[in-house]
């Protein structure tokens, strides 16, 4: 095919597009854009749209065509140069500018660094807040994140509009070393809370690291062990108390630990008394770290006896000169910048008994080798003597002016002084307390937390509030880069912010059991703030607020830790949750959180499992009918409760109420009897029953709330209690459910005999009386007429029973025609009854009586 061809095939394609009723159109693109933009151009509306922008704006005193004017002259390329041109001779003005610029520069790189800074909070505040929640969810669920699909499966099985109370006790698995640990330090809350009601003091943080070391005794130099010795120093709480020989002479000399530093801790932090108690708090850390590196130094020295050259002097100095020879002698000589006076480290040495609480040692050591201290640092040692014998670690002013005359000019910008010396110095004199770090002395966590310590002072800089503000700058991340657990709550427990370290604790699923018991020492010894109701928090038991100090939810804590085994063994989550009102003195918040424990109290008493262990916790009745009291009762002081009257009404009356909400009618009734309402016993019996009998199959529970019934009433009987309508109405279902018994034993004339006792059906064939007591049946206990359906049934069937008997028995013929005509007038009656009752039962129920009163005329 030639091109002409192709030509004219290609035009034919679009023959059908053609209209002869339109031009077409030989133009190319270029040409139609140009076009169209000359028949915009035309359009009368631009400049009308241009006119009616200028009268608004007019009408608010803008000039457009002044601004467009200034716009369009605007000149860019002249921004940041000076609002008036400098000559090049002038210096002062073009460091003028410079300066300038460098403010702005510097202010706009401020400006983004902390934008960045804060969209970098909000992401990790997000993600903190996403991650407490979701573990949060999981806990709800009993489940754990990165677990299988438990969660999901526990879901499935909640007990959607029941009380909260029924919820959140699903059991997580626990480690066989966790249970053993949790076990131990079970026994110990017991015996606290013992001592307690006893009204005597008791050594909980060294009874908690007993047990712990017990468990697990190379736990002593775990993380966790050292945390709880950290806070016996702290709260200066001694590891026993003395054997109570004379009882009440001990108790008036015994030593006061619960809520001992209650007052000071919640009241005015810059009160004098707050400010000793942050002292004590520091000394208090400052000597557990001590002790905690000596015991570091002296496992050195047994693990490598032969190195350390011990000898057979056992002395406190000698074992400091072993562990620097072990430390810093390698190769035959001294690390580099270890200053040698008599041919000895003694800068090093001076510095590791201070740091191990050998003061009094280390004086004597310095005293040793006066004559060498005095020729290198000539006031050396009267410095060193006044600082050691100050009660506070403290010099005084021109001893410090002194000391910082000497660093300044010797040591501060020295590359090689002994930095063991150079310590030294500065905790003499508490000099420059912003540089934190001195080389080769604070090398780790420890050593670091204990120089801040000893550098802390009250009086100047802050003290330790300052030095937690500076920690809190660090945060968390910066102390547990290596997973370390335990050691960012140990670096707030030894700056004071208690609540803070339980909740660091809390976080992590290995720690928490230590974060629970934590707060319960911290509590006992008034050293916990909790938050109002109002103030506590869903997500964390913490509570932070930018008016107010952090606070502590025990309430929220314990519950989570407890519910773990309140279902296994209510009596141990009884003990921790006696812990919660340890804060009651806390005024509002106090009471709170005493209603909070009696709410937790009845918590346990609907989740407890029945039986004898059930019983044993709330109390119950013997055999012979007298009472006798459960675990609850006999720790109701520690929930502020005075009397057995108080007792009832906020325990025993309110439990039985969300166990009525729960579906535990046997529990309910149970703790109404033993509140003394008997009363609401029976209509709750009568309702319970009114249930049970008219199932076709009574399930365990439905024959144990019988049995439960029937022991009651019948020592209500004895004791001429609760008489009225509900009893009586009680002991006719329960007469019913005798005939349903009798009736599925093959004795239906047993059964007639117990239904006519009830009088609730008039078998004596007066048509009169008949109509009287259907007339009487709207007076009737509720439970009964809810029952018509069930009993009348139950008493025609036990007639057919027996005419079926009697047909087919061996008697004489007389007889038998006398008792087939009683059952006919019982059968003839019951259904007149039925009649008139007709429409309060089914059609199906009366058509079935009727079939019956049929076959026994028959």
């Amino acid at each position: 095919m030639d091109l002409s061809a192709l030509l004219t095939s290609s035009k034919s394609l679009t023959s059908h597009l053609s209209r002869p009723d339109l031009p077409s159109v030989h133009l190319s693109l270029d040409q139609v854009e140009a076009q169209s933009r000359r028949l915009v151009s035309r359009q009368p509306g631009t400049s009308t749209d241009t006119d009616r922008a200028n009268y608004l704006l007019a009408q608010a005193h803008v000039d457009a065509s002044a601004l467009s004017n200034s716009i369009a002259h605007l000149n860019t390329s002249t921004t940041f140069s000076p609002l008036q041109p400098l000559q090049d001779t002038d210096v002062a003005g073009y460091l003028r500018h410079a300066h300038e610029q460098n403010l702005i520069s510097t202010i706009e790189e401020g400006r983004k660094e902390t934008q960045e800074a804060f969209y970098r909070a909000l992401e990790d505040r997000s993600q903190r807040d996403w991650e407490a929640k979701k573990k949060r969810v999981f806990e709800e669920l009993g489940g754990r994140v990165g677990g299988d699909n438990r969660a999901m499966a526990e879901l499935k099985k909640s007990t959607h509009g029941k009380s909260s109370l029924m919820q959140s006790t699903v059991t997580p698995t626990l480690s066989l070393q966790m249970q053993n640990k949790m076990m131990a330090y079970d026994r110990v809350i017991a015996e606290f809370n013992t001592a307690r009601l006893s009204g005597t003091s008791y050594p909980i943080v060294h009874s908690l690291l007993s047990a712990s070391t017990h468990v697990d005794p190379d736990s002593r130099y775990t993380r966790m062990t050292q945390i709880f010795h950290i806070l016996a120093k702290i709260t200066a709480e001694p590891p026993a108390l003395p054997p109570i020989e004379h009882a009440g002479a001990h108790i008036l000399n015994a030593p006061l630990f619960e809520r001992k530093y209650a007052r000071v801790y919640l009241g005015d932090a810059s009160s004098r008394d707050a400010s000793a108690l942050r002292r004590q708090i520091a000394k208090g850390a400052r000597e557990a770290l001590e002790e905690q590196y000596w015991d570091v130094l002296e496992r050195t020295i047994q693990a490598r006896p032969t190195e350390a050259r011990l000898g057979g002097d056992p002395s406190v100095a000698n074992k400091v000169r072993a562990f620097l020879f072990l430390r810093y002698y390698h190769n035959g000589e001294w690390e580099d910048r270890i200053e040698l006076v008599a041919g000895q480290p003694l800068w090093a040495r001076l510095f590791y008994l201070v740091r191990t609480g050998h003061v009094e040692e280390a004086l004597t050591e310095a005293l040793k080798y006066q004559e060498a201290i005095q020729h290198r640092e000539a006031s050396f040692l009267t410095h060193f003597k006044t600082w050691i014998e100050s009660p506070e670690r403290k010099l005084p002013k021109p001893h410090r002016d002194h000391l910082q005359t000497v660093y300044n000019a010797h040591m501060l910008h020295s590359a090689t002084a002994d930095p063991f010396k150079l310590a030294l110095y500065k905790l003499m004199g508490k000099l420059e307390p912003s540089r934190r770090s001195v080389q080769q002395v604070t090398t780790t966590t420890e050593d670091w937390i204990w120089f801040q310590l000893a550098m802390v002072d009250e009086d100047e800089e802050g003290g330790l509030r300052a030095l937690a503000e500076v920690l809190l700058g660090y945060g968390e991340r910066h102390f547990e880069a290596n997973q370390q657990r335990g050691v960012w709550a140990s670096v707030l427990l030894m700056c004071g912010q208690f609540e803070r370290a339980v909740a660091a604790l809390w976080e992590h699923q290995e720690t928490e059991v230590e974060a629970v018991h934590l707060a319960i020492c911290l509590a006992y010894h008034g050293l916990l703030r909790v938050p109002s109701r109002a103030e506590t928090s869903d997500m964390t038991p913490l509570s932070l607020s930018p008016a107010s100090p952090p606070a502590l939810s025990m309430s929220t804590l314990i519950w989570r830790y407890v519910r773990q085994f309140v279902k296994m063994d209510a009596k141990e989550a009884l003990q921790y949750v006696y812990c919660v009102p340890l804060a009651c003195d806390q005024g509002e918040v106090g009471k709170e959180q005493v209603e909070s424990a009696r709410e937790q109290v009845r918590r346990i008493i609907v989740l407890g499992n029945g039986g004898p262990g059930w019983e044993e916790l709330v109390g119950g009745y013997r055999a012979d009918g007298t009472r006798f009291s459960g675990v609850i009762e006999q720790g109701a002081s520690l929930l502020q409760l005075k009397d057995s009257k108080q007792f009832n009404e906020h325990i025993l009356v309110r439990a039985a109420k969300h166990s009525e909400e729960n579906d535990r009618i046997s529990e309910a009734i149970k703790l109404y009897n033993l509140a003394g309402d008997y009363s609401t016993v029976v209509v709750c019996l009568a309702q319970a029953l009114s249930n049970t009998i008219s199932k076709p199959s009574p399930e365990e529970k439905d024959r144990l709330l019988e049995q439960t019934a029937v022991d009651i009433i019948r020592h209500y009987e004895k004791t001429n209690r609760a008489a009225g309508k509900d009893r009586e109405a009680v002991v006719r279902l329960l007469r019913v459910r005798e005939a349903k018994d009798q009736i599925a034993a093959g004795r239906p004339e047993v059964a007639i005999d117990i239904m006519e006792s009830t009088e609730l059906i008039p078998l004596s064939g007066d048509v009169a009386k008949i109509t009287r007591r259907a007339e009487e049946f709207k007076d009737l206990h509720e439970a009964l007429q809810r029952n018509l359906q069930t009993y009348l049934p139950l008493t025609m069937e036990a007639l057919a029973g027996v005419h079926q008997k009697v047909k087919s028995s061996i008697v004489p013929d007389a007889t038998r025609q006398m008792t087939l005509a009683t059952i006919r007038r019982k059968s003839r009656s019951l259904i007149i009854f039925a009649g008139i009752l007709k429409y309060r039962m089914s059609p199906d129920i009366y058509s079935y009586l009727a079939r019956l009163d049929v076959e026994i005329a028959l």
